[in-house]
């Protein structure tokens, strides 16, 4: 028979005869640009060649053993074309994606051979972008706003403003979401887009820079078919226009959908059907004995066959119904040993040869300043319009206030007045300020953004931890003047100016302190409610041990005076209060005393009553809150840097070490590996069946050297 010579040379300008296909739909891909604006358009970067080698992906379930999620996949993508993944549910497609892209955690291990043109190397910031199930996008922008801040972020500062905005405009056009242009994307408790929507939002921010290498996991998941085979047209035509090599994994895809695809990578139970040409695998599939059926989408054909999830009778069409497992492994044995398998090895050859001493290029991206610039806009434009930011906090807080003044109103200046002042600059400097964690849930939507973005290099650590900090001054500020007057005056707390605003910046400080923690414990502990748990807990101890509750002499020495006490920025606000609010005040002896006792001064109180250190003024604490300020937020970006280039070191290092102490099992169960089960699986072509003398059902191989 013939061979499959043109393994991956069709074009997107390939037309397909339509009387080829016997089942009313056309196979090949035959897509031209509506928006091709010439041949001096197409992007003068270096195009990437993907290809790997006997890849397989495992997961360790004990010390002992693992299980096999991939295994011995070899394949290519080129530059120009869409390759499409697809497989039943739970085959190993998008673990697929997240090795090529080398996203894998660190549950997962990864062995074979990846190579970027020809190389083995990671793959630059800005040359590849990935587009995950899961649509991570900021709820209260806009479709224009979300698309435009990210062309902003991503397109260099020599292209001007009026060109980005164009290229944003224009892509927000092609993927159909013009009519939606001017709606919000939505979240939780409050209606936006749809998740088709969503879907497109999300591809929209990956290929405005037309990235050469681009990763869609289930970019038709929720669309309709209109609007599927408008999309994959679209990023088919962009592949063909600026060398682009795309992969995507598609679920089940229509028959025109179909079509679009140039190459096609077929998956069951993470071992490869099929791969080749797309308009070639109903050949495949009709000389292995399962012809697709006139008038059926041949996606549905090839998914139904090699689904084991229910693990039906397949009808062959020419008598008998082996199960689904048996058929997968006729038909892994039979690509193994066809010529198509043999080409699929020669052109990751020629890749190799072709591309082997050629490296591609960092993309350009905007400066740091101007990252910062859009980062912060974006932030402030979010915490504006998010109401459980700030602006539900600004009201508990004003409810609180009015609570506090109430139950404080008018404190005076008697001797029972000093434990009053105390137990409210207590309540305002901790319990008040450990309310900040209601903002947790939107510091972990906020990280989500920024892990998506970071990974697809739209910037860095640095531009988003300074812009979360700028946007947020503004609505600390407000929520620390407001109250804090409400319950300041309300109190009659020391009245002069200076006294309030040292007050209010006091509260200000904490603030930011605990938004920094938790900040902190977001990106650390992976749970949200765990999050919150951790948070909680660690602020608990700070104010336990921050000199109150149980005065510093008489806390122990181990852990909670040393080093926790001094850890404590409850301390430090403490301290700084009471110098603020005692300090030139004098009281009256206590009455119940039998002794005629004097005017007690406010130093004395500090001293005396709540053991403040004096030694310093209130300013050197005040100095010390902001200082510690920058210390968290420092660690904040330690910890997000650390992710950022450590992490992968580390696997690295890791991986080496398993398999230098043996317990990294490589190519795992090899004896269920496709090459292992030859003898028994080429013994299972359902071309013929007879039946033995025994009555069952034998199934004979007439497929061994045929030429596919």
């Amino acid at each position: 028979m013939d061979s499959l010579s043109g393994l991956g040379s069709q074009k997107a300008e390939t037309p397909v005869n339509p009387e080829d296909d016997h089942h009313g739909v056309v196979l090949g891909p035959h897509v031209e640009d509506p928006m091709h604006v010439g041949p001096n358009s197409r992007s003068t970067r270096r195009a990437i060649s993907l290809t790997w080698q006997d890849v397989w992906v495992t997961v360790r379930v004990d010390e002992n053993g693992c299980v096999p999620i991939l295994q011995g996949l070899t394949g290519f993508a080129r530059p120009g074309e869409v390759l499409a993944i697809m497989g039943p549910s739970g085959c190993g497609k998008s673990t697929f994606l997240d090795a090529l892209a080398g996203r894998l955690d660190s549950k997962r291990r990864l062995s074979g051979q990846i190579l970027v043109n020809g190389r083995k190397e990671p793959l630059a910031y800005g040359t590849s972008a990935y587009v995950t199930q899961d649509d991570v996008l900021t709820s209260t922008l806009t479709v224009k706003e979300a698309v435009y801040f990210s062309a902003q972020l991503q397109l260099p500062d020599t292209m001007p403003l009026s060109e980005k905005k164009q290229r944003a405009e224009a892509t927000i056009n092609e993927m159909g979401l013009h009519d939606a242009a001017g709606t919000r994307i939505g979240g939780w408790g409050n209606k936006g887009l749809s998740n088709g929507q969503r879907r497109r939002v999300s591809i929209c921010m990956e290929i405005l820079t037309r990235p050469k290498l681009l990763f869609l996991d289930e970019p038709t998941s929720g669309l309709d078919s209109t609007a599927s085979y408008y999309v994959m047209r679209r990023i088919v035509g962009l592949a063909k226009q600026h060398d682009m090599t795309v992969l995507a994994s598609v679920h089940q895809p229509s028959s025109e959908v179909f079509g679009l695809f140039h190459n096609l990578c077929l998956l069951s139970q993470g071992r490869t059907v099929y791969f080749g040409p797309s308009g070639k695998a109903p050949k495949f599939f009709s000389l292995n004995g399962f012809p697709c059926p006139r008038m059926q989408n041949p996606s549905d054909h090839y998914l139904r066959t090699i689904n084991t999830d229910f693990d039906e009778d397949i009808d062959p069409g020419l008598g008998g119904k082996p199960r689904t497992r048996e058929v997968n492994k006729v038909l892994v044995e039979s690509y193994k040993s066809s010529n198509c398998y043999r080409l699929i090895q020669q052109q990751i050859y020629d890749i190799h040869e072709m591309d082997d001493m050629e490296v591609h290029e960092k993309e350009r991206r905007a400066c740091f300043f101007t990252q910062f610039l859009v980062l912060t806009t974006r932030s402030f434009m979010n915490m504006y319009r998010d109401l459980g930011y700030y602006w539900m906090r600004l009201l508990t807080y004003v409810v609180i206030a009015l609570s506090l003044g109430t139950v404080f109103y008018r404190i005076g200046s008697d001797y029972y007045s000093i434990q009053a002042r105390g137990s409210l600059i207590t309540f305002v400097a901790s319990f008040l300020t450990i309310m900040a964690i209601g903002g947790f849930p939107s510091f972990v939507e906020d990280l989500k953004v920024f892990e998506r973005e970071r990974l697809n290099g739209h910037y860095g650590s640095g531009a988003f931890v300074l812009a979360n900090t700028l946007s947020s001054v503004p609505f600390l500020l407000m929520i620390s003047l407001i109250p804090g007057a409400i319950t300041y005056y309300l109190v009659g707390l020391q009245g002069e100016l200076g006294h309030f605003l040292y007050f209010a910046t006091t509260l200000f400080a904490c603030m930011m302190l605990v938004e920094s923690l938790m900040m902190i414990v977001a990106s650390v502990v992976p749970s949200f409610l765990m999050g919150l748990t951790a948070g909680s807990g660690i602020q608990g101890l700070m104010i336990l041990g921050g000199g109150f509750f149980r005065l510093p002499n008489d806390l122990p020495m181990v852990f909670w005076r040393y080093p926790l006490y001094y850890l404590s920025f409850n301390k430090y606000a403490f301290h700084g209060m009471f110098k603020n609010e005692f300090e030139g005040l004098k009281f009256p002896g206590d009455p119940a005393s039998m002794a005629q006792n004097g005017p007690i001064s406010g130093e004395n109180v500090l001293k005396n009553t709540w053991q403040v250190e004096t030694r310093y003024s209130k300013w050197t604490d005040l100095a010390i809150l902001f200082e510690m300020v920058v210390v968290y937020r420092l660690i904040f970006f330690g910890v997000l840097k650390t992710t950022e280039t450590l992490k992968p070191v580390v696997k690295e290092i890791m991986s080496a070490w398993r398999k230098q102490k043996g317990r990294d099992t490589v190519n795992p169960a090899r004896a269920s590996s496709p090459e292992s089960e030859g003898n028994k699986a080429s013994a299972l072509g359902w071309v013929w069946t007879r039946k033995t003398n025994g009555g069952h059902l034998h199934f004979e191989s007439a497929l061994r050297g045929v030429g596919i």
